[in-house]
């Protein structure tokens, strides 16, 4: 199966626990990896059968933009869950990373990967 990804997807959004946090507008990033087969869209060299990344990462911008949480864990699997609901993909691996959100760190964050056929929240 085929990937297509999205990197280094940059949105400014309030996202934390501590109350400082809960009033301010902190960067994220998303590194999105989704398995959708490319063929139709390659071999009629056809724009309407590729997977539009322009739209899934208006998609992902608006939801961060608009939903504030406290867990880096929780927008990680709500971005899985609307790509999942809304593109034709198999699978989708999403990269969280929070920039400084620790001292000398380059950021921190967490990766998860789903599948369309798992009802579940593994």
């Amino acid at each position: 199966m085929d990937k297509v990804f999205v990197q280094a997807l940059e949105v400014l959004t309030t996202i934390g626990a501590y109350e400082w946090e809960k009033s301010i507008k902190q960067k994220i990033r998303f590194d999105l990896e989704m398995r959708h087969d490319n063929r139709p869209a390659a071999l009629g060299d056809d724009l309407t059968k590729a997977l539009d990344y322009a739209a899934l990462s208006q998609k992902v911008t608006r939801h961060a933009e608009q939903n504030h949480v406290e867990l880096v864990e929780t927008m990680a699997e709500q971005i899985a869950q609307l790509i999942l609901a809304e593109f034709p993909v198999h699978s989708v691996k999403v990269r969280l990373t929070k920039p400084g959100a620790v001292a000398n760190a380059a950021g921190v964050g967490v990766e998860i990967e789903r599948f369309a056929d798992d009802s579940s929240m593994s």
